[in-house]
């Protein structure tokens, strides 16, 4: 009979086995080529996914693509992942996204996250605010493959839009809430 300190010691062995075999090196992971080489990955990722979203990155001013985050957790949680800002397609700076938890939660998941700017003036707001949050002017969405979005540039109304998708692993409650975007110096 399995008693809980076997289940939770069993959980903690397994979510530090996925982290550990999802991790990169300290090297490779502040590395921006790796990161820009894994983001042009997870935008083409998208691109197939729904080809709608093509029109959405090439009208917005900038893009912030996170290819890889991994979250866990088991009442207490966390999220990191670090990504690249593109403005006109071409790298301008590197950001990373953190987030800590609570609650009913138990698992492990990776998946990526891209944030559309549409305006401007959203662009200017998230490059001078350090920690920035989604807030109310953002649209996410949750995207898995086989579902449509079914927006485009045209019907896109917020100055912020944000797309969560190619999620694995399992945890219930993939969420940007609390989610903190911060510049990282390279």
């Amino acid at each position: 009979m399995l008693s809980v300190k076997n289940v939770i010691s069993n959980f903690f062995l397994f979510i530090t086995i996925f982290l550990l075999s999802s991790c990169q090196s300290i090297d490779e992971r502040n590395s921006g080529s790796i990161i820009n080489r894994d983001a042009e990955l997870v935008l083409q990722t998208l691109f197939e996914i729904d080809p709608d979203t093509v029109s959405i990155y090439k009208n917005a001013p900038a893009t912030l693509i996170i290819p890889r985050i991994t979250k866990a957790g088991l009442v207490l949680g966390g999220a990191y992942g670090e990504g690249v800002l593109r403005i006109n397609e071409a790298p301008v700076d590197y950001y990373s996204l953190a987030s800590a938890s609570y609650g009913l939660q138990i698992g492990a998941q990776q998946y990526s996250n891209i944030v559309f700017f549409m305006t401007e003036e959203a662009l200017q707001k998230f490059r001078v605010t350090d920690g920035w949050e989604l807030g109310a002017d953002a649209e996410v969405v949750f995207r898995d493959k086989g579902y449509s979005i079914g927006v485009s540039s045209k019907t896109i109304s917020k100055p912020v839009y944000a797309v969560v998708f190619d999620q694995k692993g399992l945890l219930a409650g993939t969420s940007l809430v609390g989610a903190k975007y911060s510049r990282l110096i390279r």
